[in-house]
């Protein structure tokens, strides 16, 4: 007989907001010790250089972690010009200098060069899976890290302020696999000046916003029992279409079986997710008007 994991049967999402300098799986390891929890997760890495929400499912959520991974996220950030960096921001050795500095007009030129479906190159320091083993450990002992280009959607890429000559801040909204740190640096490149991240900040992904979200610090006055609401497991695939089952039906999905849904039309191989009431039960793909679940969620615990 396996060994009982410690910790709470906790379920649902907890948005923090993660400090400069902090890494994202320490947030993970802090929240599940504040709330003395068995399982968590998190809905996408931050670097430590930024900030932001950092979307944290404990228990049953982390099933739902792919479906807020691929929504869209939006960041501000600022890029300095004048110099590429091994990381593509300021915390990265410079391996080359330029003396350019681009006006604001040849700025807001390229812009729309950077928008819609385009072709970007992730960072070598990265948590991309080169023949198994991650970019980042790859860069950093020394080895010459070349990743393919992958195509990603860029929905808005916008100027925000000019600061100095030297730097200016963006905003960005965009899909799955794009990366701010390459922004910045095909921003410098296009422009002619270089370019490398100096500030990033994550506004939003997907369902999760600054407006949830709860500070670091606060952790602490959790573990000593201060009250905390969490969102629930079904929040970040609101996005999804519904679809509500009977309490037969919940008992059939439980155990793995598809069931037959009524009064929703839905396209053949669309993804859904069934509920009870509250109670979100499976995830899983419509076919020939079933439902067919592919992640189950255990009932709640009471």
């Amino acid at each position: 007989m396996g060994r009982r994991k410690k910790g709470l049967p906790i379920d649902g999402w907890l948005v923090v907001d993660k400090p400069v300098g902090v890494g994202s799986t320490d947030v993970v390891s802090k929240a599940r010790w504040a709330l003395n929890a068995r399982k968590a997760g998190h809905s996408g890495t931050l670097d430590p250089l930024a900030s932001g929400v950092l979307a944290v499912a404990f228990g049953e959520a982390t099933k739902t972690i792919p479906y807020a991974v691929d929504s869209e996220k939006r960041y501000e950030f600022n890029v300095v010009w004048g110099a590429t960096t091994a990381t593509d921001d300021l915390e990265g050795v410079v391996v080359a200098r330029s003396e350019r500095r681009p006006s604001e007009a040849e700025i807001r030129h390229v812009l729309a060069d950077f928008t819609g479906k385009i072709m970007q190159i992730p960072p070598a320091f990265s948590a991309i899976k080169v023949d198994g083993a991650r970019a980042y450990d790859l860069a950093r002992a020394g080895e010459n890290v070349t990743l393919a280009a992958r195509e990603i959607d860029v929905y808005t890429l916008e100027l925000i302020e000019i600061i100095s000559v030297d730097e200016a801040r963006f905003a960005m909204t965009c899909g799955k696999g794009g990366y701010v740190r390459s922004m910045a640096r095909d921003l410098g490149e296009a422009l002619g000046c270089l370019g490398h991240v100096s500030v990033l900040r994550r506004l939003s992904t997907g369902p999760f916003n600054l407006s949830q979200a709860i500070d670091f610090e606060r952790f602490e006055a959790v573990r000593e029992g201060a009250a905390l609401t969490l969102l629930p497991n079904s929040f970040a695939l609101e996005h999804l279409p519904r679809v509500d089952v009977s309490p037969e039906d919940v008992l059939r999905l439980r155990n793995g079986n598809p069931v037959q849904i009524h009064g929703v039309s839905l396209p053949y191989g669309e993804t859904a997710w069934a509920a009870r009431g509250e109670d979100t039960v499976a995830i899983g793909q419509v076919r020939a008007e079933m439902f067919h679940p592919k992640r189950i969620l255990a009932a709640p615990e009471n």
